[in-house]
């Protein structure tokens, strides 16, 4: 028979045939049985599926590329062992609607179809309640005659030579070494999922990994990671009736330039998913330096009618229900644990130490147990989520931040003095004085627009001559009982000290930090001050430049950055932050173009505000190089209590570096000091 194509040549019409079910098992297996990982994980889930205490798993590439799982589950019958390599056969569907409540790991019944056309397979089994176990020997899909033989209660299923009838698939194996880690990495992800499951890996003649069962999942951890990240690991929990969250997150200090130590479990299963890797990369916001990722550790339980796990043969990605509901929830209980949680950064020597005492450990303390100083002057404060703490149902529109109730004051107590940002002109200390009471500066007659928040009194903050600054000889005159607030080093790093111990502070990344606390806080109350130009800046854009700034107008706004069109590819700059005043605006408005260019294709709403409130701190922040007087040393260390994210700057940073006491002892030998 014959048709007429589209440009009318004749062809003969294909003929339609259904494939036979070798070589369907062989397609399935393209999908299914990547590579030797693929193999051994869905091996392990069937083990677990079974009820196994136990599972061994042995690996000898240089044996016909040999992989041997053995397990003491529930075992298959003999009758039965014929359909347990069978296409679409299997024992954890019970029902059709059993489809969409999927408690198993395994379901589609294809991984023993797919091994064996590829391989030459052997199953013994014996169930827990027979006397005697059989073996079934398939070769290429073609299965053999089920034969009585001796063996424990269980399962071993042998897999040799692989590939051996898919040439193409076998060339595109990696080296011995590079397949052993992907098998590895499949036996770590199962051996987390399950730590009541005791689990032994081999390899050849060694033995890698020998796991006993644990009730501790983070003993189970610490195997697999050491104890240098186990230790910086912080717990995690939370519960809102139906989904439960709980794990560990590491301390932003122990960060990895890759995303393979972030590890998700939903009711035992490792999944991937690009929305739960976002929510916690958002909940490290300010936490992490660009470019570095969190180390996690989270599982998730939830009712299996919730999820949809059916969605591709390895069983890697699945369907939320509410995907936005199980975002925020993460991400909510990430940034709450982190406000309670120490997160500032301790030095630790790499020579071997003995164990803390009890009186001086290394647990981090909870942030209110931190000295705070001025607390009698302190606004009280509604714990609402600031800016970057948002939920998934955020559109873009800026969430409330906390707002002061009242103040309680003092008499025995007094503010420091203030920092400023630092200007271009040493010599010129302009601005307004913010009025104790309240923080909100008020015009001053000095000509100047500058007048930002910042905490009161006048401050300078800039280069200073050495005389500006205390000598030896002046500190030690200082009435006895005091103690200095703290000394600059290099001019660009502050020593003190707390009940923690010895502490190193960055002077540019904890005014950063405070600047972009105070901005972001009159951001979002409209109360941000801006500069009017008398005559508007004309600047010239690229197409790309000029996109961008359309698409984000109402963003540079928010900012106190007023644009207007002037037609082509011109815009008019009519106003700027006022505490930005001592840089050109064409210079500052291009310097925040090259930072928006340079994210995501497309930001969001809020991650283009924040990155515009980063880099205004930055450029107003005192930098690494400005020697600091006494006052202005004491001030800038008093504000790292009135913030609650001092520990880092906005971009990820630590602020400081505490060596404790019994640190500082072992490094100088003094073990049992006191």
């Amino acid at each position: 028979m014959r048709s007429a194509t589209p440009l009318g040549i004749d062809r003969l019409m294909p003929i339609i045939r259904q494939l036979p079910a070798h070589l369907v098992n062989k397609i399935a297996a393209g999908e299914v049985i990547e590579r030797p990982a693929s193999v051994v994980k869905e091996l392990l889930e069937n083990s677990i599926d079974s009820g196994a205490t136990r599972i061994d798993v042995h690996v000898d590439p240089s044996e016909e590329g040999l992989i041997r799982i053995s397990d003491d589950g529930c075992g298959i019958a003999a009758e039965q062992l014929p359909l347990a390599v069978a296409s679409h056969a299997t024992s954890k569907l019970p029902t059709e609607e059993a489809l969409f409540e999927i408690e198993t790991l395994g379901f589609r019944g294809e991984a023993l179809a797919s091994i064996s056309a590829v391989s030459h397979l052997r199953i013994q089994s014996r169930p827990q309640a027979s006397e005697q176990a059989a073996e079934l020997t398939v070769h290429g899909g073609i299965a053999g005659e089920v034969i009585p033989c001796g063996g424990p209660p269980g399962t071993t299923i042998e897999i040799r030579q692989l590939f051996f009838n898919t040439p193409v698939r076998r060339r595109f194996l990696r080296a011995a070494n590079t397949e052993m880690g992907h098998i590895v990495e499949a036996f770590t992800r199962v051996a987390l999922g399950y730590p009541r499951v005791a689990m032994r890996l081999s390899s050849a003649a060694r033995t890698l990994y020998d796991l006993p069962g644990s009730e501790s999942w983070s003993e189970r951890i610490e195997t697999f990671v050491g104890s240098d990240v186990a230790d910086a690991l912080i717990a995690v929990s939370s519960d809102d009736g139906e989904i439960k969250l709980h794990g560990y997150v590491a301390d932003p200090s122990v960060s990895r330039p890759h995303n393979r130590l972030q590890y998700f479990f939903l009711n035992g299963r490792h999944i991937r998913d690009r929305a739960l890797q976002h929510a916690l990369q958002e909940a490290y916001r300010g936490l992490l330096m660009v470019g570095r990722q969190p180390v996690a550790f989270l599982r998730l339980e939830m009712p299996p009618a919730m999820v949809d796990v059916n969605v591709h043969p390895t069983k890697l990605e699945v369907r939320f229900a509410d995907g936005g509901r199980i975002y925020g929830q993460l991400l909510q209980t990430l940034r709450n644990r982190f406000l309670s949680a120490d997160l500032t950064m301790r030095v630790r020597s790499s020579r071997a130490t003995e164990p803390a005492s009890s009186t001086g450990g290394n647990e981090p303390e909870p942030a209110q147990q931190r000295i705070d100083w001025g607390s009698s002057v302190r606004p009280r404060e509604t714990e609402i989520p600031p800016f970057r703490r948002f939920d998934d149902g955020s559109t873009g529109a800026i969430p409330a931040v906390r707002q002061p109730v009242a103040f309680e004051s003092s008499a025995a107590v007094h503010p420091p003095a203030p920092i400023v940002p630092r200007q271009a002109e040493a010599s010129s200390w302009r601005g307004a004085m913010p009025a104790p009471e309240t923080g909100i500066a008020e015009p001053s007659d000095v000509p100047s627009a500058v007048h930002e928040l910042h905490p009161p009194s006048g401050l300078r903050v800039g280069p200073q001559p050495p005389s500006a600054v205390p000598s030896a000889a002046e500190s030690r005159r200082e009435p006895a009982g005091s103690r200095p607030a703290g000394m600059q080093i290099h001019n660009r790093y502050l020593i003190t000290e707390d009940e923690r111990g010895l502490v190193v502070v960055d002077q540019h990344a904890l005014h950063e930090r405070i600047l972009y606390e105070r901005i972001r806080d009159r951001v979002l109350s409209g109360q941000l001050e801006s500069q009017r130009l008398l005559v508007p800046e004309p600047l010239r854009l690229k197409p790309a430049e000029l996109a961008a700034v359309t698409e984000a107008r109402d963003l540079f706004a928010k900012v106190g950055i007023d644009l207007e069109p002037f037609g082509g590819d011109t815009i008019l700059i009519r106003s700027y932050p006022a505490m930005l005043a001592n840089m050109p605006p064409a210079e500052m408005l291009s310097r925040l173009l090259e930072e928006l260019l340079a994210g995501k294709r497309d930001p969001e709403a809020r991650d283009v505000l924040d990155g515009l409130l980063h880099s205004m701190a930055c450029k107003a922040a005192i930098k690494a190089g400005d020697r600091l007087t006494g006052d202005e040393i004491a001030a800038l260390l008093a504000q790292r209590e009135l913030y609650e994210d001092t520990h880092h700057c906005p971009h990820g940073r630590p602020t400081a570096l505490i060596f404790s006491r019994e640190e500082l002892d072992r490094m100088f030998g003094r073990l049992g000091a006191r």
